[in-house]
């Protein structure tokens, strides 16, 4: 065949495709958003403009007439006609916009073009059918690099026939000027998906309603089968169960049977797999049930690091201590202002999030970096926030809020509360020492033990006591104290129980000769009951030699009655 002859034939292969192409009906990713510039300043080497790039992964041509892209608040006018060659590109974008991005390729404009987030957003693509044919749920965690995602660069898909992993299957571009508009991807390379979807959590919208949230998105017709699911606690299959569009990453569920309150039921998931046909992994269960209000006794501040490492972050964990499913989403964190009113309010979860009774949950801006630095046993009680309220080195408030702006917990924390003889406090978190006492009581709050990291994110505290009151009596626990902060009885507990309120103590330390090492309370108001902490220290905060101590408590009421307790205590040290 001559030339001339292979170039006629090419430009009739062209002209086929174009003359069949709007007639095609483009099925779920054969057309996919392969780039985005959703943060275009400051400018590293494009136009400072906002814009997506479509590529054709299909066999076929497409006329894009009719096709639009929205995000989750707005969809775009239609995109005018123009035919997209099998892989190739488009770059698409607002009409102000469109002389700058041609300069790079061939470029579309649409009426009503979504603003992009610069982190946080949805984007998806809609074809004159009304189908979703690709959607990318991005954030600025996708860029990898904590440079680039301050702008001046795009997102770029890695592998276009991997097109619903998400964040595994997107980088910044590696391109000089910020990106690769109208040309394939400076990160272009096979990247296979060949990880099991998983199930991540639920929320009951309703009693018959439930929603399931996924990792990634999931194959629209499996996911869409009533018999993949089953509810324990007689609820059984659901009636129907629908994929929800445009980010197919959650199946709507209507059940027979209503949800009953106070109760928490388990949903199992099977045979659903991803978009390329991964099957559902291990994760394949989750709680759920109705959630209630939240109020002053339903969630306590349990551990604060408020003095991270140079590197570090901060993290507030709280703890659900009633017996309610609490949705974060009408939950709030703040702190105090100079003049002392409630400030930086910020929402734990924009979406459903169930809080379950006797759970920990962290709220930290980068959950990797609490992973990083401590140990944590449940990866998925890590909240992350886009910003938390700021909470000073020394000294601050943390205040825990419900949908009504009524405090549920509240906690004015100082360094001084951290274990006397820790020289350097960067890293350390301050752990409640029961949950069911007063929060603001510095007794009840003492430094992470450094067996554990300093640090129980997720999980117990490593200096958590349950109370051990006895009758009419003081308890002194443990009966040997070493405060080495090892978190193994680093603090004698002196726990009270009095038959009515209004007594007042005085508990004193003396060494085995007699000689008072430290006043420890004087004319402190007691509870009925309650407790008191001996850090093992004397009057000065200096070290005492091991040995027999006694923990003398004198108590008295206004009725002039009084009574004495003795108990003698072993202080113990590894080395002297």
């Amino acid at each position: 065949m001559t030339t001339k002859n292979k170039a006629r034939l090419i430009l009739y292969c062209i002209t086929l495709f174009a003359a069949n192409s709007s007639a095609q009906v483009a099925n779920r990713y054969d057309i996919v958003i392969d780039e985005l510039m959703a943060d275009p300043t400051p400018q590293t080497g494009l136009p400072n403009n906002e814009w997506i790039e479509l590529r054709n992964t299909s066999l076929i041509a497409f006329n894009l007439s009719g096709w639009r892209i929205g995000d989750a608040s707005s969809q775009s006018g239609p995109m005018p006609s123009y035919n997209l060659l099998p892989d190739s590109f488009v770059i698409v974008c607002t009409a102000s916009a469109v002389a700058a991005m041609s300069a790079y390729g061939p470029t579309i404009s649409v009426t009503s073009f979504p603003s992009l987030d610069n982190t946080g957003d949805l984007i998806y693509l809609r074809s004159p059918q009304n189908r979703i044919i690709h959607s990318v749920s991005y954030s600025d965690a996708w860029y990898q690099n904590e440079l680039k995602k301050d702008g001046g660069w795009t997102l770029e898909m890695i592998d276009s026939k991997n097109p619903c992993s998400g964040f595994s299957n997107w980088k910044a571009s590696a391109d000089v000027k910020g990106g690769t508009p109208g040309k394939k991807n400076s990160v272009d390379a096979v990247n296979k998906d060949q990880a099991a979807p998983q199930l991540l959590r639920a929320f009951a919208t309703d009693s018959i309603n439930i929603i399931l949230v996924f990792d990634e998105p999931l194959d629209s017709l499996k996911a869409a089968t009533g018999a993949n699911y089953n509810i324990s606690e007689g609820i059984g299959t659901p009636q129907s169960a629908i994929t929800v569009s445009p980010g197919f990453d959650k199946v709507s569920l209507r059940l027979n049977t209503a949800l009953s309150r106070n109760k928490i039921y388990t949903i199992t998931v099977s045979a659903v797999s991803d978009c390329v046909n991964n099957a559902i992994g291990p994760k394949s269960k989750t709680r759920v049930g109705l959630s209630e209000v939240a109020d002053s006794l339903s969630i306590a501040i349990n551990e604060l690091l408020f003095n991270p490492k140079p590197n570090g972050t901060d993290y507030v964990e709280i703890y659900n201590r009633s017996n309610k499913i609490i949705n974060l989403e009408q939950i709030y964190i703040a702190n105090r202002g100079t003049a002392g009113a409630v400030s930086n309010i910020k929402q734990l979860s924009v979406d459903n999030y169930l809080f379950f009774p006797q759970d920990f949950m962290v709220l930290t801006e980068d959950p990797e970096i609490v992973k990083r630095d401590f140990i944590t046993l449940n990866m998925d009680a890590l909240l992350t926030l886009a910003s938390m309220p700021s909470y000073n080195d020394d000294e601050g408030d943390v205040i825990i809020l419900n949908a009504q702006g009524n405090i549920i917990d509240e906690v004015k924390y100082d360094e001084k509360w951290h274990f006397k003889l820790i020289d350097n406090r960067e890293g350390i978190a301050l752990e409640r020492i029961d949950y069911n006492t007063a929060t603001q009581n510095p007794d009840n709050w003492h430094s992470a033990a450094s067996s554990v990291g300093y640090g129980t994110p997720t999980y117990k505290n490593s200096q958590y006591r349950i109370d051990l009151q006895a009758q009419g009596e003081i308890t002194v626990t443990p009966e040997i104290v070493s405060p080495d902060n090892d978190g193994m009885d680093d603090f004698a507990t002196i726990d009270y129980l009095f038959p009515s309120p209004g007594y007042v103590a005085n508990i004193t330390i003396f060494d085995a000769a007699g000689r008072m090492v430290r006043s420890l309370q004087r004319n402190a108001l007691c509870g009925i009951k309650g407790s008191y902490r001996w850090d093992g220290l004397g009057e000065k905060n200096q070290k005492l030699p091991a040995g027999i101590y006694i923990i003398y408590m004198e108590v008295f009421n206004l009725d002039g009655k009084k009574k004495q307790f003795k108990k003698a205590i072993v202080l113990a040290r590894k080395n002297n």
